[in-house]
């Protein structure tokens, strides 16, 4: 009952977290990756150490690519993103990677995206999250057809997506934050971080909605009824244990990840990471106490 008893400080900083996130979204912005906007990724490594990235800085310019990203990866290689190339400048830029043979250069990876692929994955991946939210809606609508009492089972529908958002406002806020000091892009790997993000967090949900279903159903059995706020707490106790310990799981597969896995998931990482920690805490501390607060704004509406 510990979560129930605070719900207003619970909801209070959980509407902050996301105020906050969105200010940061709106301020810092999210800068598109090749993915999005187009572009080319030129992955190198150096068998007898890398050159400094001024050096490889000045063997580029001459080639006029405009802008060229170059990101350290691993011990020996680099990731370099620029705008989108002809075959015949691909090879002009290994060459000139290799500082005229001084630093022989492998190249391990070669993606190129045209503008208009990149804005079709934008559009692809903006309609696959809002067809992700509208079936956890039916579905959860579905699910709990059955429970009308005190709240309606599509109002745990929308409640859902209502902390779902909150799942993925925050890390969204986050990301963009880091992206503004560190040059981070939004790629397809940070999309489905953020589907899955949505994935995982309506499991937990659904486990702790589900107990509350199940113990509704016992309340109705018993002489000695609960109030609809005391079934909600003994629930969230209920799961509390068994969500911490799969969310917690999962993370330390992903803190690895993060620390030493190759430079083209990092963010993957981050973002999932992030989304996991307020997933869990959505489920216990926003969307039940959310719950409650609905039914006693139901049950003060009818009173008046």
């Amino acid at each position: 009952m510990f979560i129930i008893k605070y719900k207003k400080i619970f909801l209070t900083l959980s509407i902050i977290l996301v105020l906050v996130s969105v200010i940061f979204i709106f301020t810092f912005g999210l800068n598109p990756g090749i993915d999005f906007k187009g572009g080319a990724l030129l992955e190198v490594s150096y068998a007898n150490g890398r050159p400094e990235v001024p050096a490889l800085e000045d063997a580029i310019k001459p080639l006029n690519l405009n802008q060229v990203i170059i990101q350290p990866t691993g011990e020996d290689g680099y990731l370099m993103k620029m705008r989108d190339l002809s075959e015949t400048e691909h090879q002009k830029l290994l060459e000139a990677v290799s500082l005229s043979g001084k630093f022989p250069a492998t190249e391990k990876g070669f993606t190129s995206i045209g503008p208009s692929v990149g804005s079709e994955l934008k559009r692809k991946a903006i309609v696959s999250i809002i067809m992700v939210i509208i079936g956890i809606i039916l579905f959860i609508t579905y699910a709990f057809r059955k429970v009308s009492r005190p709240v309606s089972s599509w109002k745990y529908g929308v409640i859902t997506v209502v902390t779902l958002l909150h799942d993925i406002v925050i890390p969204t806020g986050i990301f963009a934050l880091i992206a503004h000091y560190t040059g981070a892009e939004v790629d397809t790997l940070f999309v489905l971080a953020l589907l899955t993000i949505l994935g995982l967090s309506v499991h937990d949900k659904i486990v702790v909605f589900d107990r509350i279903r199940e113990n509704l159903r016992e309340n109705e059995e018993e002489k000695n009824k609960k109030s609809f706020s005391e079934i909600v707490g003994t629930s969230t106790s209920q799961t509390i244990v068994r969500s911490i310990n799969i969310t917690l799981t999962i993370i330390f597969v992903l803190v690895p990840l993060y620390l030493f896995g190759p430079e083209t998931t990092k963010n993957f990482a981050l973002v999932l990471t992030i989304g996991l920690f307020f997933g869990i805490y959505s489920s216990l501390f926003f969307a039940s106490p959310l719950l409650v607060w609905l039914e006693e704004w139901q049950d003060k509406g009818k009173r008046s």
